[in-house]
């Protein structure tokens, strides 16, 4: 089997998801992950699909259609197989506090700093409901090498978060 990532974006409206779903199970396709989102009035997502490997060219081509009739912006690269190591543990990583720039930034540096991989991150802001301006929060789900000395982390997340004044949790 091949597995196929598609980064899809275009105006927000009824049937985008549908389209591509039906151009996936027309050709073979199966949808196994996606993350799909509205975000100012455009919709955005990227979707992991596994098509048996010699229907894979045939459903890229296919996909192409849909940025072809103007519905999506589209984008298809072949994903890679998984790794399985099992040395690495997974941490989620809470952060709240007034919005600024640089949030993401200063946090994923010092995630990168300690070669933590990111396997999910979150965004939202949002007005802050007693005290006026705006909330940022987010949750990061990575990927922690056995290597990694989780107390320097910690300490590292604890500075940023008191130099960015957030509170950041990590489970």
């Amino acid at each position: 089997m091949t597995t196929l990532i598609l980064t899809v974006a275009g105006a927000d409206r009824p049937g985008l998801v549908a389209a591509v779903a039906d151009v996936v199970d027309a050709h073979g396709g199966n949808w196994e992950n996606s993350s799909l989102a509205e975000l100012a009035g455009t919709f955005a997502g990227v979707i992991e699909v596994s098509v048996a490997d010699d229907r894979a060219a045939e459903l890229q081509t296919a996909l192409r259609t849909l940025q072809g009739q103007g519905l999506l912006t589209l984008a298809v690269v072949t994903g890679t197989p998984d790794v399985d190591l099992d040395d690495e543990q997974l941490l989620t990583i809470q952060v709240l506090g007034n919005d600024r720039h640089g949030i993401v930034r200063e946090i994923s540096t010092v995630l990168s700093a300690h070669a933590l991989s990111i396997e999910e991150l979150a965004t939202e802001t949002r007005d802050a409901a007693m005290a006026g301006g705006r909330l940022f929060e987010a949750s990061v789900t990575a990927k922690v090498p056995a290597s990694v000395d989780l107390d320097a982390l910690r300490a590292d997340l604890e500075r940023i978060a008191t130099e960015i004044q957030v509170d950041i949790t990590l489970a």
